[in-house]
């Protein structure tokens, strides 16, 4: 789905990492597995970024970067907020903590000076920030504990329109601390991953009250930020939005003396490029659109004067969803049968080798394969012939072959994919043809990019879809809404939520819970394992691959190209010296 969508609901498809928090477990007492003592080595690396040294990058000059659309709003958690919003947010507005290119969390030393959180096991909970004395926002106002309450206070309550991170409900209270520069974050149950919280980080004038926090958070000198960057222009309609140095900037300095982010249509990005109006495009969008000629639009893309193309796998981590509420998906015995008969490969190659990457299959519901505590957890579904799990669910095969068949009715599926997306179109015709091989008609059909969650998805109206959810540094909490129950809403009848599959069980929600609460990081990896088993056996839906990107940037500008897991740190982007 394109950019106009709230980031909550583009991560479907563009699979951006969403900021979460940490939801708070059940009963404290478990079964933790141990984890492998020698995990195997990851099967893809996510992103692709070369490693810049600030020393060999000049510092001045203009970078004109493309994007979607300039955003309504630069509040990341607001309903009409887009991948746009949080690319800039994260140049004006502080994030304590930054995942790295693993998903692992690191404070952020031009906000933080210190982060402790109480020992595992000493209860209440209590994470003490130590902030930066030196950061402030624009309007001269020191971050303090006002920030924090008056966020937390806006993202729990009323006032918060789209999905809210889950950490912030887990909050029992906010304070300052020994000093203005100390906030003391209490739980009132354990947080895991309590560094995924506040990131951005708004001045308490955007979200103290509901009618500041629900507004449109557009750029402009009136709105106090705290980044390496302030707002120069704002211009949603024109398409352009101007970052300059801030002066008042107490950190290491930006390198590039402005970004420009320019609102281009993808087909048009490779003329900019050519023309020299741009220096750094994603340019998936424009090659999935090519349809069957992906290769040779990448070609193309490489073979542009002056540019270099990167291209790696993605954060969206591809995979089939069975409708679980819809017949015969009712029947768990069917789908574990349906996902066995899935080859995660065949699809992979088809997805994956038109970019020129490697046909890795993607074997974990939650994590991306160069995560720490990645493994290939399908063998939870068992090692059952798929035909012969066909034959217990009912649906016969005619002794001349053809299509399965039970009670007078055929095994005859829809599998929807958003049309322009010539890797889930081709992802999904493969799908098809293994499903085909053990006796299910499965039919593709497409349907507009912004259809398939309003009309679809939302509505349960389909029976097999292909579409991505992103990985992040917090999965525990990022995850779970795309695997809890269903639960009755106020007619009664059960509310999916993110859940499309419309498949959960309070065991998975319990586990869920667990690793949320879980702080030691090989136990909640343990737990991340048995929750992916889990989901693999109750048929919720069948990893692929991660989706893949394709980044083209002007040759000279160093620090660009395929973020990953990791946040951009745009004061170190520039030209290289020399």
């Amino acid at each position: 789905m394109r950019a106009r969508l709230p980031v909550a609901a583009a991560a479907l498809l563009l699979a951006l990492g969403a900021t979460a928090g940490c939801l708070g477990g059940p009963d404290p007492a478990r079964t933790v597995r141990t984890p492998d003592p020698a995990p195997p080595a990851p099967a893809v690396v996510t992103g692709d970024v070369r490693p810049v040294d600030r020393a060999a990058v000049r510092d001045g000059g203009t970078l004109r970067w493309a994007v979607d659309a300039v955003p309504a709003t630069l509040n990341a958690y607001q309903g009409a907020a887009t991948a746009d919003s949080a690319l800039l947010a994260h140049a004006l507005y502080p994030a304590l903590f930054r995942p790295d290119a693993h998903g692992e969390w690191t404070p952020d030393p031009d906000y933080l000076t210190a982060a402790e959180s109480t020992p595992p096991g000493r209860l209440p909970q209590v994470v003490t920030y130590h902030l930066n004395p030196h950061a402030v926002w624009s309007d001269g106002t020191p971050l303090s504990a006002a920030d924090f309450i008056a966020q937390r206070t806006a993202l729990t309550g009323p006032a918060a329109t789209a999905a809210r991170p889950a950490g912030y409900a887990a909050v029992d209270a906010i304070t300052q601390g020994a000093d203005p520069h100390e906030v003391r974050v209490t739980f009132r149950q354990p947080c895991a991953e309590w560094q995924a919280l506040f990131g951005p980080l708004y001045p308490a004038a955007e979200t103290a009250a509901p009618a500041a926090f629900e507004r449109p958070l557009p750029g402009g000198t009136a709105h106090p930020t705290a980044g390496p960057f302030l707002v120069d222009g704002y211009d949603p309609a024109g398409g352009r939005a101007t970052l300059v140095r801030n002066p008042f900037w107490w950190g290491e300095p930006a390198k590039a003396d402005r970004i420009e982010f320019l609102a281009v249509p993808p087909e048009h990005r490779a003329e900019e490029l050519a023309g020299g109006r741009l220096d750094l495009a994603p340019l998936t969008a424009a090659v999935e659109h090519a349809g069957p000629d992906t290769a040779e639009a990448l070609r193309r893309a490489a073979a542009l004067p002056g540019v270099t193309l990167h291209r790696a796998a993605g954060t969206g981590l591809a995979q089939l969803t069975l409708n679980a509420a819809r017949e015969p998906l009712t029947d768990p015995v069917l789908r574990r049968g349906l996902a066995r008969g899935v080859d995660r490969r065949h699809a992979a190659d088809a997805a994956l080798t038109p970019f020129g990457l490697p046909a890795a299959p993607l074997g974990h519901h939650l994590l991306a394969g160069d995560q720490p505590g990645y493994r290939d957890d399908s063998d939870a579904l068992g090692v059952a012939d798929p035909g012969r799990m066909l034959d217990i669910a009912g649906w016969k095969r005619p002794a001349t072959g053809g299509t399965r068949a039970r009670d007078g009715r055929e095994l005859a599926l829809t599998l929807l994919v958003p049309a322009g997306s010539a890797t889930l179109r081709r992802a999904a015709d493969a799908v098809a043809a293994d499903l085909g091989a053990i006796g299910a008609a499965v039919q593709v059909v497409e349907a507009p990019a912004d259809a398939v969650l309003r009309d679809h998805l939302a509505t349960g109206d389909y029976d097999l879809a292909l579409f991505s959810w992103p990985a992040g540094p917090a999965p525990a909490d990022e995850q779970r809404p795309v695997y809890a129950k269903p639960r009755p809403g106020p007619d009664g009848a059960p509310e999916a939520g993110r859940n499309y599959a419309r498949a959960g069980t309070d065991e998975i929600d319990r586990l869920f819970g667990l690793a949320a609460a879980e702080p030691d990081p090989d136990a909640r990896r343990a737990l991340l394992q048995e929750t992916d088993a889990r989901i693999w056996q109750l048929g919720h839906s069948v990893p692929l691959f991660q989706r893949p990107e394709a980044v083209a940037v002007r040759d000279g500008l160093v620090g660009a190209g395929i973020r990953g897991l990791a946040r951009p740190r745009l004061q170190d982007l520039g030209w290289a010296a020399g």
